[in-house]
């Protein structure tokens, strides 16, 4: 029997990133702004300029802010207008995730979230792993309706947490994907797919930028840095090597 295709989705926060994501034969885009504060809502313009120029789908996280996922009355009802601003733009799928003030899944308004957003899948972010039980939230999620679950199993990396990806996978039965995220790379992406059986994995393989101007001021690189994070092809092609070696 042959098996089925490993799915490799980067988390991008630039249309450089999401250019290089695709060369690399990155098969989705999770597109964000602001990566290093765990991905943050990104801008319209954003959103249209790579739907229009990739051929890979994009899917579109929903965060007003960092921070915790508590979100007040007023940064819902922007959720809600993003969500729909990003459908227009021509979103494939929506990234986003809503807790209670006592680390329990928003399950009211995560409803009205998947409602909004669909017909388009709706991927519940890491987020899920600051909740106190992962299989009751699991089975919230499944019962909303969400198409996937981002996870690292509740750990520092999804390498860390691999036994709990593996539990939520077998608990899952296919009514929910569950798609590991936090560290995965071409070392540990085939040891990833033994073991916890998954079949989409998320990652940022990104490096540091070159750096391009010339006479910065230094005593502001602190708050303008003249580098930044960006993904690269080749460890994209890597991982994509790696994970589907007979699709390459």
């Amino acid at each position: 029997m042959m098996n089925k295709k490993i799915l490799i989705e980067i988390c991008v926060d630039n249309a450089e990133s999401a250019l290089s994501a695709q060369k690399g034969g990155a098969d989705r885009i999770e597109l964000c702004s602001e990566l290093g504060a765990g991905g943050l809502t990104p801008s319209k313009g954003l959103i249209e300029y790579l739907t229009s120029n990739l051929q890979i789908p994009v899917f579109v996280m929903i965060r007003p802010r960092s921070g915790d996922f508590l979100f007040s009355r007023a940064e819902f009802q922007i959720m809600k207008a993003d969500i729909f601003a990003a459908k227009v733009a021509g979103a494939a799928g929506i990234v986003t995730g809503m807790l209670n003030s006592n680390s329990t899944i928003d399950t009211c308004r995560m409803k009205e979230i998947i409602d909004c957003a669909s017909p388009l899948p709706v991927t519940f972010h890491r987020a899920f792993d600051m909740v106190q039980d992962q299989i009751i939230a699991l089975e919230e999620l499944i019962e909303l309706g969400c198409s996937r679950v981002l996870t690292s199993g509740g750990s520092i990396s999804a390498y860390e947490g691999r036994n709990v990806i593996t539990e939520l996978n077998n608990l899952s039965q296919g009514r929910i994907i569950i798609m590991p995220g936090a560290g995965v790379n071409a070392q540990n992406i085939s040891e990833l797919i033994e073991t916890t059986k998954c079949n989409e994995f998320h990652l940022s393989a990104s490096s540091q930028s070159p750096i391009k101007v010339k006479n910065y001021n230094e005593p502001l690189e602190s708050v303008f840095p003249p580098s930044y994070r960006i993904t690269d092809n080749n460890k994209v092609e890597e991982v994509c090597r790696t994970a589907n070696p007979l699709t390459n």
